[in-house]
């Protein structure tokens, strides 16, 4: 299954179902993990769910060194450091489980596994990765990453913390405040960035909290949701790190951060549609017990539709995660083949997939967004109780548009590194734009016969190509108008993204139902469902940017004319179709598309 598609490539090329990823391809040592994993939150997680909500931090340390003695901390570190050495989309498998019922714990995780974990793996020197992969694999050391400063969010190469040389060179003193650091109240391994004299861009260092003086830390914040969650704020007087533990090269540090952050935002999509899944099996289970008029509630075809919407986006979110991590994965290997070391393959094969990753990190963290909303509103007043379920998965479901980079960044970097690569030849982005452009031009070519597509899901592949040729138009005439101030307009840039993003996932979705052999009705109407959802998303965004452009009224015509053309969606009985996933749904008890 060897495929090296460009990151981005999809918005230019068909892919071909049988080049995919999903959830049905993990092999045996995969699902064994998951199982253990499985048990390991019915035993530990579960039973302490509103234990967490009380502010149990010595609890989310405990569970964290339990998961270190199991291995799933050292899902993604090679075994030569103490870990297991599984693949990437294995490791987002873990995380979804483990991060299901406590985003408390989930953040613990990701912080320590993500963040925590590979800044030391990908730019630590040989003896710096032998000294803290192990213990960080095991649990014995928990890691945190200090980065964010009160003045450096988003910005975060403008950060104020220093390093000083000493005179001998051996060591640097490092001065200066850190906010919002995950995991600072149990963590040893501190992973920390500071600017070297007048150097434009921060270095990395990292050390062991019990070997240095001058460190401190504020109290627990307070926040809205994950109570467990240990988030300091961490002050440097002098601490003194030894140069030898720098990671990386001076000056690097940005970059060490910006590539740890790829991993970051597609293992948040796991961890959030991990929850999204868990808190639609609650809302389901619920609804078969709460009877209104004497009628259970999931009787109701409101309700039946609130569940057909929230299986529908956490089955495409699902599909586009793996695909994504497929893509990643293929890429790694590719690098290694060449006789690169395996820091740099994956640096390198992620890298590529920036854009894939910054997708399924919003789109994740929207599905859980919208999908624990919609469980409060099914639970009624009950879901407004701290005492109920799904509570508890609201409240923590807020942070995850906020860190990995904020989701309005994230929309913008989309759109920014799609044209970038179109910029530098690597995605024939203007070529193809010009040609839908001519199609324009003569609008009796709507009426010729294009491309052909064949199976159940004919139609749908057509909407999807067509979606293609509409962000095209758009992209290409917003950026043909812009130029390089293209980068001052971000609400067309936000604009321009929400649709690149539903086409990926409608896409994904459409691929994942099209491999599965014998793929069910439910399957095909959660598709076209997803379909009917992105078409619209794409319509409306792209009518506003059409509208935005300043274009005399011909022109403005013509596009919107072309728009509607390539987003009209299918006539389908959608209220059916929903009723349709919905019973299935209610059949089953949960949601039945995942592991």
């Amino acid at each position: 299954m060897e495929l090296f598609l460009k990151g981005g490539g999809f918005l230019v090329s068909s892919t071909d179902c049988n080049k995919v990823f999903t959830l049905e391809d993990f092999n045996e040592d995969s699902k064994m993990m998951l199982e253990a994993t499985k048990e390991f939150v019915n035993k530990e997680i579960i039973p302490n769910i509103f234990e967490f909500e009380n502010k149990n931090y010595a609890l989310t340390e405990e569970i964290m060194k339990k998961a270190g003695q199991l291995g799933i901390l050292g899902i993604n570190i090679p075994e030569e450091y103490g870990g297991l050495g599984m693949d990437l989309n294995t490791s987002m498998l873990i995380c979804g489980e483990i991060s299901s019922y406590s985003g408390s714990v989930a953040t613990a995780y990701g912080a320590h596994t993500g963040i925590g974990t590979y800044p030391i793996l990908l730019y630590g020197s040989e003896e710096i990765k032998k000294k803290y992969l192990p213990k960080i694999s095991s649990g014995e050391w928990m890691s945190c990453y200090n980065l964010t400063e009160p003045n450096a969010g988003s910005d975060a190469n403008s950060g104020k913390t220093i390093a000083k040389l000493s005179k001998d060179q051996s060591k640097y003193e490092i001065t200066g405040q850190k906010i919002w650091i995950s995991n600072a109240g149990f963590a040893e391994v501190f992973i920390v960035f500071g600017k070297i004299e007048d150097d434009i861009y921060i270095t990395g260092f990292v050390f062991e909290k019990s070997k240095v003086n001058g460190l401190s830390l504020g109290d627990e914040e307070k926040k809205l949701g994950l109570n467990a969650s240990s988030t300091r704020q961490v002050f440097y007087d002098k601490v003194e790190v030894p140069s030898d533990q720098m990671l990386g090269k001076r000056g690097e540090g940005f970059k060490i951060a910006m590539n740890s952050l790829n991993f970051g935002r597609i293992k948040l999509c796991a961890a959030t549609v991990g929850a999204a899944i868990k808190v639609l099996n609650e809302s389901i289970k619920y609804s078969k017990q709460r009877t209104q008029f004497k009628t259970h509630i999931c009787e109701f075809g409101a309700i039946q539709e609130k569940f057909a919407n929230m299986a529908t986006v956490i089955f495409a979110s699902n599909a586009g995660l793996y695909r994504a991590g497929y893509n990643i994965e293929s890429n790694t290997n590719r690098i290694l083949s060449k006789g690169e070391t395996l820091a740099k393959a994956k640096v390198d094969g992620i890298s590529e997939y920036s854009i894939e990753c910054a997708i399924t990190k919003v789109h994740g963290s929207e599905v859980i967004k919208y999908v624990s909303d919609e469980a409060v509103q099914i639970f009624g007043g009950m879901g407004y109780s701290a005492e109920c379920i799904v509570e508890p998965a609201y409240r923590d479901a807020r942070i995850s548009r906020i860190y990995e980079g904020t989701n309005e960044i994230n929309r913008m970097l989309i759109v920014g590194m799609l044209l970038k690569k179109a910029i530098k030849k690597e995605l024939p982005i203007f070529s193809e734009a010009k040609k839908v452009g001519k199609e324009l031009i003569s609008l009796t070519s709507f009426f010729k016969k294009t491309k052909t597509f064949t199976g159940a899901l004919s139609q749908e592949k057509k909407c999807i190509e067509n979606m293609k040729k509409a962000i095209l138009m758009v992209l290409g005439k917003t950026s043909q108008i812009f130029k390089d101030k293209l980068e001052d307009q971000q609400e067309l840039l936000l604009n321009i993204s929400d649709m690149i993003i539903e086409l990926y996932m409608a896409e994904s979705a459409l691929l994942r139902a099209e491999k599965i052999n014998n793929a069910k009705s439910m399957q095909i109407n959660i598709v076209k469902n997803y379909i009917i959802r992105a078409l619209d998303i794409c319509q409306n965004n792209g009518f506003k940017t059409i509208c935005s452009l300043g274009l005399d009224s011909t022109t403005k015509k013509i596009m919107i004319k072309g728009l509607n053309k390539f987003c009209n969606k299918p006539e389908y009985n959608i209220v059916q179709i929903r009723r349709d996933i919905a019973k299935d749904l209610i059949k089953c008890e949960e949601y039945p598309y995942h592991l």
